[in-house]
């Protein structure tokens, strides 16, 4: 293919060929020799919702020993409670929930919202979001501010208007958007829209810049949310002495100084092994259990034991109305209880994250080791722009290849996340027509992790049928690098 003047050329091509690309890349799973029986039953990553993926032998045990058993769930919520303390200390509190995004809705209706009870009418409030990444989850519980932003997440998800994102809107909230200083948001993707490139991102000079944005909303300000993450294409390569990334204690500063607080999205995040709490300054961190760290699907909030009062109450965990020091019963967010096995399976991956890390940690390390192989046998004009990174927060390896757009040239095609939702990221399209199952794999980030067929019931990387994904990825970019024009 020969050069573009102008990217959208080149996405507009690309969409021309996207069956040349399809043809390409099922021939090129027949050259890496990805047997017959593994395709379509194994991928990139265990971390997405949409495919789970299967339990270690000890979860699958601990769920159906539950299912057994006669157990009042507040006990095992007090488990939970005193696995979370013993790994953080006594002034962190826990609430398990049935997902992830229900601890974000309950969490940011428990301490960003203004009340709806008393005379006269509500006064709005707002809470800050900086613009990143998968910015509608955590930022898509408010009106957005400003205007410039009112339709950031109309296309995402499935459905639109009040039974899609919109419908996430809580009562007289506004969610305040605030661009990440050094980082960029170029066009990009078949679906032609911005996306955040965040290696560059300047923690200091964001600090000032959103210190600015509170003052100017002091009056109205609740609350401020980020990601958990901690690689470089999330925007938070930048750690301090203790190894926590600058920029979330920064954020965590900013909302003491205001005295709001600080919840973080952590849904591809492992407690224990993960982002500390206890060094971020968070005063919320929510997690998918069932993402990385290997429960059943279920979400866990973790925090500071005055904030998780609210959150615990809205969800009636938090003690019996005649002085019990825990609950189950009726309250706002009842509906956010996860089931008994999924509670068992929580118990069961709090006690290996506390007791035998190790079961979470080597196969990210093995899993590293392969991508680092395959990753450096790709077409040298790639490698050249790539960060490689190694997360046991995500339990991932992130391929960040940003800096292939070097210089003014155009570079490695950088699929928007609503290419994903239309379908036209080929970067996981053309995984699945070789028979893996794709990734997270827009705004110019590469999230691999394992457990999707690619461990053992117990946890341990099968590198062979790891390679073999990852190999399939790597030829499929070079496959799209070929019809973009960059090699």
């Amino acid at each position: 293919m020969g050069k573009f003047k102008y990217k959208f050329q080149m996405y507009k091509s690309l969409q021309a060929n996207i069956p040349n690309i399809y043809a390409e890349a099922k021939k090129a799973a027949d050259e890496i020799g990805i047997p017959q029986e593994l395709r379509g039953k194994f991928g990139l990553t265990g971390g997405i919702s949409g495919c789970p993926a299967p339990l270690r032998e000890d979860i699958m045990r601990a769920g159906e020993e539950a299912g057994k058993t006669v157990t009042p769930l507040a006990t095992m919520v007090d488990q939970i409670r005193e696995l979370v303390k013993d790994i953080y200390g006594d002034e962190y509190d826990a609430a398990p929930t049935s997902t992830c995004e229900a601890g974000l809705w309950v969490s940011f209706d428990s301490l960003f919202t203004p009340p709806a009870l008393g005379r006269g009418d509500n006064y709005r409030a707002r809470y800050i979001a900086p613009y990143e990444k998968h910015f509608h989850h955590q930022g898509g519980y408010g009106r957005p501010y400003p205007g410039r932003y009112k339709d950031i997440i109309a296309d995402r998800g499935c459905t639109a208007g009040e039974l899609g994102f919109y419908g996430k809107r809580q009562n007289n909230l506004d969610t305040v958007i605030v661009p990440l200083e050094g980082a960029e948001y170029p066009v990009h993707g078949i679906k032609f829209h911005p996306v955040p490139l965040l290696t560059k991102v300047d923690p200091e000079a964001t600090y000032e810049q959103l210190k600015k944005v509170a003052e100017r909303h002091a009056n109205m300000l609740t609350g401020m949310t980020s990601l958990g993450y901690e690689t470089p294409g999330y925007g938070y390569g930048v750690k301090d002495k203790d190894g926590a990334p600058l920029l979330q204690k920064l954020y965590a500063k900013l909302c003491k100084e205001y005295n709001i607080p600080y919840v973080i999205d952590n849904a591809w995040g492992v407690p224990g092994i993960g982002h500390d709490i206890r060094k971020s300054g968070a005063d919320v961190v929510i997690y998918s259990m069932d993402k990385a760290s290997g429960a059943a699907t279920s979400g866990l909030i973790i925090g500071k034991e005055e904030v998780m009062v609210p959150i615990r109450r809205a969800l009636g965990y938090h003690g019996d109305r005649w002085g019990t020091t825990a609950s189950y019963g009726k309250a706002a967010y009842v509906t956010f209880d996860p089931g008994k096995e999924a509670l068992a399976t929580q118990i069961q991956a709090l006690k290996v994250l506390r007791d035998n890390p190790q079961v979470l940690t080597k196969s990210v390390d093995d899993l590293y080791e392969v991508v680092k192989e395959e990753f450096d046998k790709i077409h040298p004009t790639i490698k050249k722009g790539l960060i490689i990174s190694k997360s046991y927060n995500s339990r991932a390896v992130e391929i960040n290849y940003e800096n292939t757009w070097a210089n003014g040239e155009l570079g490695l095609p950088i699929f928007s996340i609503e290419d994903m939702y239309s379908g036209t990221n080929i970067f996981q399209s053309g995984m699945a027509q070789m028979g893996v199952i794709p990734t997270v794999a827009y705004d110019g980030n590469i999230y691999m992790s394992p457990d999707l067929a690619t461990t053992d019931s117990k946890g341990n990387l099968l590198k062979d049928v790891m390679r073999y994904a990852v190999r399939a990825q790597v030829r499929l970019i070079e496959i799209v690098a070929k019809y973009s024009g960059l090699i």
